[in-house]
């Protein structure tokens, strides 16, 4: 029997161990956690993104503030916005929505935010020491993905786990943190990419398989062996004439095939997109806690 792994149920127990941390601060008379985002432009993935933070910033109790910005504002004006978010006491954490327009360079931004602020997990001090194994904030999705190992007790300790995907939002952290000593770690991990030559071969050896490739439907049944843990980092819009919508959402996994075969499996949507947001509400509540 294949066990799903559901992050819709869990990230749903996260937020309320979240509310309950809130609910604590606040009768002590501490302030809440305060989230705030930064969206520039109007693209339809990042407004309905960010809405959802917004909505998960209310549903346990957190502060939250929502800073839109034309997709003309200049690099300088943007970071004069970050600035002022880095100084500004009632913020405890905050993130830059990506992508940004062309004509602002994302990594001058990205470096920028007060690392005591990066809820995200992105600059560089924090990837550093999430690679050192010191206290940071770990980027959400990966975190995400190591919450949902544990909290499930998926064995990781001494398996070998192939990720497809060598972003630095997600493919290269899980690799790094998969490695490391801890609860959902102590895995041996390849990390494959599109320069890739064997990834068939590499897949089919692999105990746990993380896929964030962005490909739709690319690992099937016969990539992976029985028995094996599937989790589907990936999330595309596929056009569907028949669908109310107009697409539907697919993952990296061809998941009907891949399902019969794995003992435990992300399904998409609802299995790591769920978690990101829940982790990142728990680096702010974390942020916050350390500032005071």
């Amino acid at each position: 029997m294949t066990q799903i792994l559901d992050g819709k149920q869990l990230s749903a127990t996260l937020k309320s161990e979240i509310k309950t941390a809130v609910d604590t601060r606040r009768a002590e008379g501490k302030k809440a956690p305060h989230l705030a985002a930064v969206l520039v432009g109007n693209d339809g993935a990042s407004l309905t993104y960010v809405g959802s933070k917004v909505r998960a910033c209310e549903a346990v109790g957190f502060e939250s503030t929502l800073i839109r910005l034309e997709d003309t504002i200049t690099e300088e004006a943007l970071l004069e916005q970050i600035a002022k978010l880095n100084q500004d006491p009632a913020i405890d954490g905050y993130i830059v929505q990506l992508p940004l327009p062309k004509h602002i360079d994302e990594e001058r931004v990205l470096l920028a935010v007060d690392p005591a602020k990066d809820v995200d997990g992105f600059h560089p001090a924090n990837f550093g020491r999430m690679a050192l194994e010191l206290p940071t904030f770990i980027p959400a999705t990966p975190f995400g993905i190591m919450e949902m190992l544990e909290r499930y007790q998926i064995e990781t300790s001494g398996k070998h786990c192939v990720v497809i995907g060598r972003s630095h939002i997600v493919g290269r952290p899980i690799s790094i943190l998969m490695s490391q000593k801890g609860p959902a770690g102590n895995a041996t991990v390849t990390l494959t990419h599109s320069r890739t030559q064997n990834i068939e071969e590499l897949t089919r050896q692999a105990d746990i398989v993380v896929s964030a490739l962005g490909i739709p439907e690319f690992l099937k049944a016969d990539m992976v062996k029985a028995g094996a843990v599937i989790i589907d980092v990936g999330i595309t819009r596929v056009t569907d004439e028949s669908h109310p919508k107009g697409y539907v959402i697919k993952g990296d996994v061809a998941y009907e095939e891949v399902a019969a075969k794995a003992s435990a499996i992300t399904p998409v949507p609802g299995g790591v997109g769920p978690m990101t947001i829940a982790m990142l509400l728990k680096n702010t509540l974390l942020a916050c806690e350390r500032k005071a």
